[in-house]
Order: structure tokens, then sequence, then C-alpha cells
């Protein structure tokens, strides 16, 4: 894993992604190269040529973003062959949709022909598919992983066996556990490791790349001494929380303590890094609403042949440092949906419209929200904004909940992406993991991440409800 801006992203996505840029830049060469040969001449003037690498870079960035927006780029696609060339087609045809609205936005700047574009995305598909079902097998090889001990066997060290998939160990293998003095074992007994050595001779001799320290109870012969030795020694020693962090992309809550939190790094909410946030929202938000315009129309005029009432639907919602606020919504369920209290939305809720059941699905009825964004209220990428009534249970039943309010609620967010619609308390412990993530990692880099993946979500449309 590396690090990018606080944010882990496995090696071998950012290798993935580096060598299918170059092939997506070379591609536009090669277009240019077989539509007019080693000089690519701008039709309307023979004389000049027009400089390719400039327009190379653009395509790159927009296959690049593409892809990233169809969930090419996640830690775990597990949907196989079929799945990714469908993501593939997707990306492609996004790809292509917003080419083109650059090329008639900035036609001197961008465009170089349809020939030398149907090329290039001729290339950029069939290497891509090519070169993917390569890199699998070679990511996939064992001595391409990072050689992990696990020091425990008790019940901690039995939750790294959640790691079955490969899709789950791509970029590290557990050699084994390595028992303390009386503690229980509760991870497979073919597993556990049986030293006659000193700890630090056993990691040298193996290439031991990292010790995951998962002891049950530290204050029982936890052997200090030993783990300095390997760690100057050149092998790394993080603790179970880190290692979950780094591989799940979230902060477990069964085993989060108090001192993770004040000794670990993150949290940094400087003056510079919310100035610069605040810019990212007007940005985005301005643009969205002026793309999204015409389908807010649209819905306006659909919502009220379909169920005639208030076209709007404002709601109180906790922000920033627990201050109340009101977000802005399409209606999307009959006028007396909440007759009887607050509740969560069902799957097949019967309270849905026909019409609200496509804002839905589409996140269409969440674009009013836009305009809470750029009031200040929200920011566009943050924890999803609860109700009140929701936020008082929550936090009184789950630990370290009310933490989630210290930093402005989003329109879209780290939790929205990685985990389904969440209708119960054992949900919203869930999405808090990822949520505490975001706040403990927070940058403008992750926010554009998100802001890339949310595409998927609403194109396959996950967690809709």
């Amino acid at each position: 894993m590396l690090r990018v801006f606080k944010h882990y992203i496995p090696k071998a996505l950012i290798l993935l992604a580096l060598l299918e840029a170059l092939m997506f830049f070379s591609s536009v060469y090669m277009g240019a190269i077989a539509r007019f040969g080693w000089e690519y001449h701008d039709p309307s003037d023979p004389h000049a040529i027009q400089p390719v690498w400039l327009k190379a870079a653009i395509f790159t960035f927009v296959m690049i973003s593409a892809m990233t927006a169809c969930g090419l780029y996640q830690r775990h696609l597990r949907e196989g062959v079929v799945g990714m060339l469908l993501r593939v087609a997707i990306a492609s045809l996004l790809a292509t949709v917003a080419a083109s609205l650059l090329f008639y936005l900035f036609p001197d700047a961008v465009f170089f022909g349809r020939g030398i574009f149907g090329i290039a995305m001729l290339i950029s598909i069939a290497t891509v598919i090519l070169f993917r079902w390569g890199f699998a097998h070679w990511v996939n090889q064992e001595s391409l992983k990072r050689n992990i001990v696990v020091l425990g066997t008790g019940v901690k060290a039995a939750m790294l066996e959640q790691f079955k998939r490969k899709a789950d160990r791509h970029g590290f293998r557990i050699l084994g556990y390595i028992q303390m003095s009386d503690e229980p074992v509760q991870v497979p007994t073919e597993k556990i490791l049986h030293l006659d050595i000193p700890l630090v001779d056993y990691m040298q001799s193996n290439d031991v790349d990292e010790i995951v320290v998962a002891v049950d109870d530290r204050r029982r012969a936890f052997p200090t001494e030993q783990l300095l030795d390997c760690k100057l020694s050149g092998v790394d020693v993080i603790d179970l929380l880190t290692f979950f962090e780094r591989q799940l992309g979230r902060i477990k809550l069964d085993i989060l303590h108090p001192s993770w939190f004040i000794f670990s790094d993150g949290f940094a909410h400087t003056l510079a890094r919310r100035i610069t946030k605040r810019i990212f929202d007007i940005a985005v938000s301005s643009i969205l609403l002026i793309f999204a315009a015409p389908f807010m129309v649209l819905a306006m005029i659909v919502i009220v042949i379909d169920d005639p009432g208030p076209i709007f639907y404002g709601q109180v919602r906790v922000g920033d440092k627990w201050k109340l606020f009101r977000i802005l919504k399409f209606r999307s369920m009959r006028v007396d949906a909440e007759k009887h209290g607050a509740q969560f939305a069902t799957h097949n809720d019967p309270r849905i419209t026909r019409v609200g059941r496509l804002l839905r699905k589409t996140r269409i009825d969440e674009l009013p929200q836009l305009f809470t964004v750029l009031k200040g209220d929200m920011s566009f990428v943050g924890p999803r904004p609860e109700r009140p009534e929701f936020v008082e249970r929550f936090s009184e039943k789950i630990p370290y909940y009310a933490d989630r309010h210290r930093v402005k609620p989003g329109l879209t967010g780290w939790a929205q992406i990685c985990f389904p619609y969440g209708a119960s308390d054992k949900d919203a412990m869930g999405k808090l993991e990822y949520d505490l993530y975001y706040v403990k990692n927070y940058s403008l880099f992750l926010d554009l991440l998100i802001l890339l993946q949310t595409a998927e979500v609403i194109l396959w449309g996950k967690g809709a409800r």
C-alpha cells in the first residue's frame, strides 16, 4: 500500500493506472500516425503541425476519469471478466460523451478529428482488455505480495481470517500466527508458527515485511524487546486497527480504543484545508447546477403530474459541530409519508411514489441540496447528514458516533460509495467506520476520488431506496 495524501491505495492499482495512462497517451499518437502519417497537420492549414501531446494528455485524463467513475480502479472488483468488460464499455461511452463535449466547448484547443479519436478509442479499449487480463494474473503471484506475520492467536487475530477471497488479499499474504503465552487459539492451528529461533532471525530468513500486532491482552508477556529488534532491522510493525484501516478503508469500531485516536496521525482540519474545501464545494456545485438545471426542471414537472402536492421536501439535519440546518430535496414520497413520525426508507417502501422511485434511483432527488452546499451548511463530500432523532439515538448506542459531526456533512461521501443504504443500528455502525476514516484522512485528493466514484454508484444504482 502507498499512502497518497493520507489515503491508502494499493500499489498494484497505482501501477495499473500509470500503465493504462501511458497506453491511452500512446494511442493518440498511434491514431495520428495511422491517419496522417508521422506528421499530424491541421486540415485547414497543411503547413501547421498540431501539438499532439496536449491532445493526448486531455484524452488520457478523460479516459482515466471515466474508468475511475465506472469503478475500474476499485480495491475489490469481484465481477469477473464479464463485469470488467461491461464497465470498460460504459467507461468508453462516458469518455466519448465527455470528449465530444470538450471538443464542442474548446474546438481550437482539443479537437483532433473523428478519425484519430476513433482509432485511439479502439486501440485503448483493445489494449485495456488485454492488459487487464494479463495484469490480473501477474498481480496474483505470491512472490509479489507483502509477507506478513501476525502476533497473536486469539479473538483479534482471528479477525484476519475474514480475508478469504483473492480480491481481499491483493498485496499481502499471511505466513502464520505467533501464539503468546496462555493466549487462546482462535485461528487455524496449522497456521500457528512454532519458533525455535529469535523472532528477528525468523523475520529475516523468511523475508517478512511486516508484523501485525493482534494480541488480545498486551499487558501479559508482550515481547517489546523482540519487536523493537525487528523494527530496527527494517521490519514494519503495526497494530491490527491500522492494518484494517489500510486494507479496508475503514476504522473498525469493535477494536477501537481512544488512545489510538490520540496517538495516530490525521484529523488535521487546518484553516488552509477548510478554505480549499470551500473553494472545491463552490466550484463543483456551480458546475453541476449548470448541467443539472434541465433535469431539475423536468423533475419538478413530473412530480406534480404524478402526485400533486409540494415539489420540494425540507428536512432538519445535523451538521458541522452539531449545528442544525435544513436541507432541500425533491419530494419522492407521498405527502403523508411521515404521519407516524420519522423512519428510515425500506426496500420497496410503499410510501415512495412512482416518479419518486426513479428520482431516488438516479439520485436526482438530491440535486436541490447543491443550493445547501453553496450556502455553506453542507460540503459536497462528507458524512451523510442525519436527522436529529436518529443522531440522538445512534449517539446513545454507538460509540464515537457523535465524532462524525466534526466536519460538514456531504452530498456524497466515503461511506455512501463503500457501504449500501443503511436502515438499522447495525448499518449505521458499519457506515460510521467509513465516516471516521474520512474524518481522519480527509484531503482534496480523497474528495476528488470520491467524486469520481460517485458516478459509479449512480450508474450501477448502488444503495438507492
